[in-house]
């Protein structure tokens, strides 16, 4: 069964799964206040579909060595260089259910100079987190779709982005720390000196 975590909460990968992972899934989403397809997740958000409220929202992405970032998966960069981070692509339609952006990560090739990925959405155009809710990350096990954590966001306010959790490396095993900082920048450029303080 899934842990909800509150903001600040760090848990192990292996303890909270009952295994050693290898391959884990990022999934963030977002409700739009406005949105005209209320049941769906993000209606028109990404940009695509009609729309008077739509807003871009985009999940990142940046791997860490140390205090310094060494590469960075968003809507321009779909694949870490190493290949071991992918994203799902953005999201323009809002169709369906589930996710509206993932983004998976291969534990096992993550070069082991990476000491932690943080995982960050901003408003690309520029509408605060007022016109936002329900915006959460969750983990799932990579090989079987299990939740395994879900972070719940209970803030709104002006900012335009949130730097969401940080999957790190501890004592040789990996976990995640629900971090929901709020922050600003139209792009994850925006957001390397915030992230700083939770690296």
């Amino acid at each position: 069964m899934a842990i909800n975590l509150e903001k600040g909460q760090k848990i192990s990968l292996e303890k909270e799964s009952g295994k050693t992972l290898t391959k884990v899934v990022m999934g963030l989403g977002w409700d739009a206040k406005q949105a005209e397809k209320k049941g769906g997740l993000l209606g028109g958000l990404f940009g695509g579909g009609s729309s008077d409220n739509s807003i871009d929202l985009d999940a990142s992405c940046i791997m860490f060595a140390g205090d310094r970032p060494v590469d960075a998966i968003f809507f321009g960069q779909l694949k870490s260089k190493d290949g071991s981070v992918i994203h799902s692509g953005d999201n323009r339609t809002g169709k369906g259910d589930g996710d509206d952006e993932q983004i998976v990560v291969d534990l096992i090739s993550v070069p082991e100079s990476v000491t932690a990925l943080v995982f960050t959405v901003n408003s690309f155009t520029g509408q605060t987190f007022d016109a936002v809710e329900n915006a959460y990350c969750r983990l799932l096990d990579g090989s079987n779709q299990n939740e395994i954590a879900r972070y719940t966001l209970t803030s709104q306010g002006a900012h335009t982005a949130q730097i969401m959790a940080k999957l790190y490396r501890h004592n040789g095993e990996w976990k995640m720390h629900a971090i929901g900082e709020n922050a600003s920048g139209r792009t994850i450029n925006d957001l390397f000196q915030p992230i700083g303080a939770f690296l």
